[in-house]
C-alpha cells in the first residue's frame, strides 16, 4: 500500500452548485418567446435529464454518445423540456442562447466549503483532479470560478468518451497526476458514479451528503479533515457506499 497522494473531485454537487438554474431558463425562454414557470423548470428538469440519460449505457459519456454531441444533447434536453410543460418549441437561437449562459462562470457558484477544503488539502501536499460527466464547457467554468488554478487537472467525460463509473475515466485523471490508484481518494456525491466508480477503479471513495450527512460526509471541510487524519498512512476503499469510520454517525 502507498500513502496518500492525490484526491479526485467530483464538480456539480461536490464543488459547484447552479442554484439559478431555474431562473436562467425561465427568463431565456421567455425572451424568446417560451413561457414557462422557474418552479416548473425545477420540477421538470430532472424528469428529463433521466429520461435522456436512460439512453446512455453506463460508463459511457452521454454527449458524445448523443447523435450531434452536446449541443445536440442540450438541445433536445430544452426541447422535451417544453414539450413535458406544453410550452411552445424553442427555437434554435433560444436553445444557444442557454448553452452559452451555462457556459458562464456567472450560472454557478463555489460551495462556501470547497475552496478552504482544498488549500487545506494542498497543505497537506496533495495533488489535486476534477473528474466529472460533464461537457467541453466545464475547464471554462472552473477557470472563471477560480478554481481551475487550484487542482492539477480538470477531467470531463466528454473529452474521452467514457463517464463514471468507468474505471478507464478515473485511471485518466490518476495518469494526469502520476499517482497509482491505490495512493488516490475520490470524493463526490454519487453513489453509483463517484463511490463505486472509484472503488471500482482501486481508490478509496468519500460520499458527499450534504442534504444527509448521517449517510455520508456532511461537507468538504469535513473531507478534508478525514483526509488529514489519515495522511501518511494507507487508506483501504471503505465498504460500497459508506464512509469512513471516523464519518459515521
Amino acid at each position: 500500500m502507498s500513502p496518500l497522494s492525490a484526491v479526485t473531485l467530483d464538480s456539480t454537487g461536490t464543488l459547484i452548485s447552479c442554484p439559478a438554474m431555474g431562473e436562467i431558463y425561465a427568463e431565456v425562454l421567455a425572451r424568446h418567446g417560451v413561457h414557462v414557470t422557474t418552479s416548473d423548470v425545477r420540477r421538470t428538469f430532472p424528469i428529463v435529464w433521466q429520461e435522456l440519460d436512460c439512453r446512455t449505457p453506463a460508463g459511457r459519456d452521454r454527449f458524445t454518445a448523443f447523435p450531434g454531441g452536446a449541443r445536440a444533447f442540450w438541445g433536445r434536453l430544452v426541447e422535451r423540456l417544453c414539450e413535458l410543460l406544453e410550452a411552445e418549441k424553442p427555437g434554435p437561437f433560444a436553445v444557444a442562447e442557454l448553452y452559452h449562459r451555462f457556459a458562464s462562470a456567472s450560472a454557478w457558484v463555489v460551495y462556501p466549503d470547497a475552496i478552504p477544503a482544498l488549500e487545506a488539502m494542498r497543505a497537506l501536499g496533495l495533488k489535486l483532479a476534477v473528474i466529472s460527466n460533464f461537457d467541453e464547457r466545464l475547464p471554462g467554468i472552473l477557470e472563471g470560478l477560480g478554481l481551475a488554478a487550484r487542482v492539477d487537472a480538470v477531467v470531463v467525460s466528454s473529452a474521452l468518451g467514457v463517464a463514471k463509473p468507468n474505471p478507464a475515466i478515473f485511471h485518466h485523471a490518476l495518469g494526469r497526476l502520476g499517482v497509482e490508484a491505490r495512493a488516490a481518494i475520490h470524493i463526490g456525491d454519487h453513489r453509483l458514479e463517484d463511490v463505486e466508480g472509484a472503488q471500482g477503479a482501486g481508490m478509496a471513495a468519500l460520499l458527499l451528503r450534504r442534504d444527509d450527512p448521517a449517510a455520508g460526509c456532511p461537507d468538504l471541510l469535513a473531507a478534508a479533515e478525514a483526509i488529514a487524519r489519515g495522511a501518511g498512512s494507507p487508506l483501504l476503499p471503505p465498504p460500497v457506499g459508506q464512509p469512513p469510520a471516523g464519518l459515521r454517525r
